[in-house]
């Protein structure tokens, strides 16, 4: 189990019923960028990543 396992089994128990728009979800990563700079690779990456989920590897 991944240290974020726990911070994940929160969202879908507190948030698992809510359907959002991926426009939503980028303006919350913006936010929490916005107040935690250090993070913006990361969260750039995860975001990168799941824009292209359809994508055929190479």
């Amino acid at each position: 189990m991944y240290f974020t396992d726990r911070g994940l089994e929160e969202l879908v128990d507190r948030r698992g019923e809510e359907e959002v728009s991926f426009e939503w979800l980028a303006e919350q990563f913006r936010t929490f960028v916005d107040l935690n700079p250090e993070f913006e690779t990361p969260v750039e990456r995860l975001a990168s990543w799941l824009a292209r989920l359809d994508d055929e590897e190479d």
